[in-house]
C-alpha cells in the first residue's frame, strides 16, 4: 500500500531526529567508558566504547578514545586497526592520524609513521620538531641535521627569531657531532658562484 504525503514527512522527520539521537547516545556510552578507564575497568570501557561506535559509526570521540585505550593496553596491532577504521569512516580527523603515527613508529613502520606525522600536524613546524626527535632517537644525526636545517629554512622564511636561534644552535651542535658523514660539510669550490655559496651556507644553517 502507497504510503500517504503526510505519513512519508513524517517518517522523514523522524528520521532526521533519530542521527541526532544516536549520536547523542554514543557520547554518553563514551563518557562511561573514560569513566571506566579512570577505575581500571579496560575491559568495560571497551565494551561501552564498542556499544557508541555500534551506535554511532563516526563517532570520533569513540575511536580516539578505544585506539589510546588499545595502546596503552600494548595491544598496537589492534590501536592500528582502530585508527585505521576511524580514517576511512571520519577521513579529516586529523589527531588519528596523530595516533596511528605513533602506533606505527612503535610497530616499526617507520616511513608509514612519517606520512601519518605529516598528515595528522596542521602546523609544519610542530611535525618537523617531532621528525627531528625521532631521528634522534634511532641514532640518525645526519638526518636529524638535514630536518634541524628545514626549520632553519623555515624560521628565516617566517622571521620567527626564537626558532631561527633554536635551529642554528642544535644545527652547529649536530655538525659537531656528524663531523664528515655531514653531506653539507664539503664547502663549494672557488669556482663556484655566489648562489652555489649561499645554498651552502643555508643547507649548513648559517654555520
Amino acid at each position: 500500500m502507497p504510503r500517504s504525503p503526510a505519513l512519508a514527512c513524517v517518517c522523514a522527520a523522524l528520521l532526521s531526529l533519530a542521527s541526532p539521537a544516536r549520536a547523542s547516545s554514543a557520547l554518553e556510552l563514551v563518557r562511561m567508558a573514560q569513566h571506566h578507564e579512570a577505575v581500571r575497568e579496560e575491559e568495560i570501557a571497551v565494551r561501552r566504547y564498542m556499544e557508541a561506535l555500534s551506535l554511532d559509526g563516526t563517532c570520533a570521540e569513540a575511536y580516539l578514545g578505544l585506539g589510546a585505550l588499545r595502546t596503552r593496553g600494548g595491544d598496537l596491532r589492534e590501536a592500528e586497526r582502530v585508527y585505521s577504521v576511524a580514517l576511512e569512516r571520519v577521513p579529516d580527523l586529523r589527531p588519528a592520524y596523530a595516533a596511528r603515527a605513533r602506533v606505527r613508529r612503535a610497530l616499526g613502520f617507520r616511513r608509514e609513521a612519517v606520512t601519518d606525522l605529516f598528515a595528522g600536524s596542521g602546523d609544519e613546524v610542530s611535525a618537523l620538531r617531532t621528525l627531528a626527535t625521532w631521528h634522534g632517537e634511532d641514532g640518525q644525526l645526519p638526518a636529524q641535521l638535514a630536518t634541524w636545517r628545514r626549520l632553519a629554512v623555515i624560521a628565516e622564511t617566517t622571521a620567527d627569531s626564537a626558532l631561527a636561534r633554536e635551529a642554528r644552535t642544535t644545527v652547529r651542535a649536530l655538525v659537531l657531532l656528524v663531523g664528515p658523514a655531514d653531506p653539507a660539510s664539503a664547502p663549494p669550490s672557488p669556482t663556484s658562484d655566489v648562489r652555489a655559496v649561499v645554498a651552502w651556507l643555508t643547507r649548513r644553517g648559517g654555520t
